[in-house]
């Protein structure tokens, strides 16, 4: 079929000009069901049960790509082009599933935020219970370690709803841009729909126009052949002659013809009669060319252009009806998929995993207590003055105790009542005193406490929260105050609880004079950990350090590498660097009496202490630590 004529200044809407702009390469959404399988995982699978549940997936996949590839249905194209509307109803129904479209995105954008504050907040809450615990007084034995699994658990459904809300943003997002993308195609069609409305009504305006001409010019000739036949204008004859169009009469000829009498000889009329002639004969050629190019236009436009037309707009309905749905099943089986992934997190079909069920049934609470009951009973027996005594006086009549065996590794002298005083305290002597009196870098209860803490304690969970108990603490203290060289930690009475030997160095710290952040300097710490810039805090901290005496200086280093040690097993301890400062921000900065001003922000002044601990320990090699020598 060739474009429209050149005569009405239509040439660029032919068959060549369309096919370009018309060809808007509409496809329906496919889908890759090994893909889709591959990007949809939402949860951590587990053995055979995975397997199955990809098998069911892919099942339900091919059933949603079936949904997206259907033929064109020619029956619905062939009614909508007899109508008269086709072209502003499927406008119109574009519209409506737009609007459908948006609302679905609107939906899985909403649907992602919350799966998504969901996930972050259990995350959150798994990884806070699992470190806390270690700083309560919580059960040890195999209840912790089931707590610590079912923490774990939560973490891996907390990750599957994470990667769930990630899906559902990103299926909105492809919605919002299908929306675009079929609006756009929309604006196009219906402009190049409208340009070809209007080069038909313009070629029908034009045939209306050559017509009307042809009309005028023969109206013209019959007043002139009427005249030469010499007839009378006012014959009742006349009046019975049809018009040539059939609406004139012949009021007009009368009121039209007196300009044409003024010549009346005959070779004026015949010239006049030559001339109209002329004149009609060029209006019915005008007349019959329009009428020809009109009849070509509305040829092509309803059997060729409406048709593309009104298939581009259906494919356009078609798109984005289709999409919508395919992203909508799409979410109906993700939602299988994250219920699915939960359900394997929580029961593993490997045998060697243990559920969350599984793991909570694995609590022994019997061999705990007993446990636990031969650990107290050892620290307390014998010596506890918690109850009543259960042998009674000889003079009563009662047998005296059988003495307690001693342990092998244990040393004579603990068996003795009393210690020799040395005369050599060590709790409550100022720091340097007791290193000027022993001749030594590093206070020797410092170095005796870390070695055996690191030899014995670094993995035990708690280490520095947990406190000791108060009686052997107590008992501990009076000990290496006497003479601390003859105490022996290896032996079962100190090893059994590490917590005791953590609890006697954290007293030692406490009950310094003067703290090991010294009072004078104390505003200046504070001072410097108030900076919020980290870079900045670490610096300020860096100084004051350096401004310290020189037997807090080296006895801060000493404690600063026992501390980094611990932090490097936290994974075991859980004692991380917020914990430990939380525990040594009172004990190295001690209670400073307030100022001439009234009393002090305690809150605030702890929360300040804690952070400038923290940063230090942070910041150990840096700070401490010189080139080429070992952390």
């Amino acid at each position: 079929m060739t474009g429209v004529g050149s005569g009405i200044g239509v040439q660029g809407l032919g068959a060549t000009g369309t096919q370009s702009e018309l060809g808007h390469g509409y496809a329906p959404p496919r889908v890759s069901v090994d893909s889709e399988l591959g990007s949809e995982s939402v949860g951590h699978g587990h053995g055979e049960k995975e397997r199955d549940g990809e098998s069911a997936a892919a099942a339900s996949l091919a059933e949603v790509a079936t949904l997206v590839e259907p033929s064109f249905d020619e029956n619905i194209l062939r009614m909508l082009c007899e109508t008269d509307c086709g072209v502003p109803l499927l406008l119109d129904r574009i519209k409506q599933s737009m609007a459908s479209c948006k609302e679905a995105a609107s939906f899985l954008k909403k649907r992602a935020g919350l799966e998504d504050e969901y996930g972050r907040q259990m995350q959150k809450l798994a990884r806070s219970t699992a470190s806390e615990y270690a700083t309560t007084d919580g059960k040890a034995g195999s209840f912790v370690q089931a707590w610590q699994a079912s923490m774990r658990t939560h973490e891996q459904m907390a990750d599957s709803r994470l990667k769930f809300a990630m899906r559902l943003n990103e299926m909105s997002e492809e919605l919002n841009n299908l929306v675009k993308e079929v609006d756009k195609n929309r604006k196009a069609t219906k402009e190049l729909a409208t340009r070809y409305e209007r080069a038909l009504q313009e070629s029908e305006s034009l045939t209306e126009k050559t017509k009307a001409r042809f009309d005028m010019t023969a109206e013209e000739l019959e007043r002139l052949l009427l005249q030469k036949e010499g007839e009378s204008l006012k014959d009742n004859a006349m009046q019975g002659r049809s018009p040539v169009n059939g609406k004139r009469v012949i009021g007009k000829a009368v009121a039209k013809g007196g300009m044409l009498l003024k010549g009346r000889n005959p070779q004026n009329l015949q010239r006049q009669e030559d001339d109209i002639r002329a004149r009609m004969s060029s209006a019915s050629d005008a007349y019959r060319k329009a009428v020809t190019d009109t009849q070509t236009i509305r040829q092509e436009y309803f059997n060729f252009q409406l048709p593309r037309i009104l298939r581009a707009l259906k494919e356009c309905v078609d798109e984005i009806d289709l999409g919508t749905q395919y992203h909508l099943s799409r979410y109906a089986f993700l939602c299988e998929s994250i219920i699915h992934s939960e359900a394997t997190i929580l029961q593993p079909q490997d045998d060697l995993v243990l559920g969350l069920k599984a793991t909570m049934e694995s609590i022994d609470n019997r061999s705990d207590f007993k446990t636990w009951m031969q650990a107290y009973v050892y620290a307390h027996g014998g010596q506890s003055n918690r109850g009543p005594r259960r042998n009674g006086p000889q003079d009563e009549g009662f047998l005296p105790p059988i003495p307690a065996l001693h342990h092998p590794g244990s040393s004579p002298s603990l068996a003795q009542a009393h210690l020799s005083d040395k005369g050599r305290p060590t709790f409550g002597v100022h720091l340097a005193e007791q290193m000027a009196r022993d001749d030594v870098d590093v206070p020797p209860i410092l170095t005796k406490c870390c070695e055996h803490i690191e030899k014995y304690g670094l993995d035990q969970q708690g280490i520095y929260r947990v406190g000791g108990t108060h009686r052997i603490v107590q008992k501990l203290k009076e000990r290496l105050d006497r003479d601390l060289d003859s105490v022996n930690l290896e032996v079962d009475e100190w090893s059994t609880d590490i917590s005791n030997v953590t609890s006697v160095l954290k007293l030692w710290l406490r009950e310094l004079p003067d703290p090991l952040f010294t009072a004078s300097q104390h505003a200046d710490f504070m001072e410097a950990a108030r900076n919020e810039n980290e870079r900045a805090r670490h610096i300020r901290l860096h100084e004051r350090v350096n401004g310290l005496p020189d037997p807090n200086y080296s006895t801060l280093k000493y404690l600063m590498g026992h501390l980094h040690k611990v932090v490097q097993h936290e994974a075991q301890n859980q004692m991380s660097v917020q914990n430990l400062a939380i525990v040594f921000g009172p004990t190295l900065f001690g209670q400073v009496q307030p100022g001439l001003n009234g009393a002090m922000n305690g809150m605030a002044d702890a929360s300040l202490q804690n952070k400038a601990v923290e940063t230090i320990l942070e910041h150990y090699t840096d700070i401490f630590v010189d080139d080429g020598e070992e952390a």
